[in-house]
């Protein structure tokens, strides 16, 4: 599905890099390998496509207790497969975010993970 959008935006002139592939978090309530499949897609569609990819990851705990513990974990999940720019709240989920970046390489010298420490300080 993710190549058709590509192709298909591509005829219109929209290019790749404007295209947002979203690959859908379903509720484990409800399946319980929903998580894995949606972290795979995200897994593939980065390693194959190479697209930019959102994800609302609060879907994943719908019906289910203590949502915010399954939303954190599942956005740093779904952040290591490939997702950048995902669906969050921000006063409740940049710790996590900048946490996972830091973890994943991706804060050089801690700056952005020190600058959240000391603004959640002030």
């Amino acid at each position: 599905m993710a190549q058709k959008i590509i192709e298909r935006a591509g005829a219109l002139g929209i290019p790749p890099e404007d295209i947002l592939i979203d690959c859908l978090a379903m509720t484990v309530g409800a399946d319980s390998k929903a998580a894995t499949v949606t972290l795979e897609a995200i897994r593939r569609v980065r390693a194959e496509l190479g697209m930019n990819m959102t994800l609302g990851a609060s879907n994943v705990s719908f019906g289910l207790p203590d949502r915010h513990l399954i939303n954190s974990t599942y956005l740093a999940m779904a952040l290591l497969a490939g997702v950048n720019a995902p669906i969050a709240n921000p006063m409740r989920d940049y710790g996590t975010i900048a946490a996972t970046d830091l973890l994943l390489g991706r804060d050089e010298y801690a700056m952005n993970y020190i600058s959240y420490c000391r603004s959640m300080q002030a």
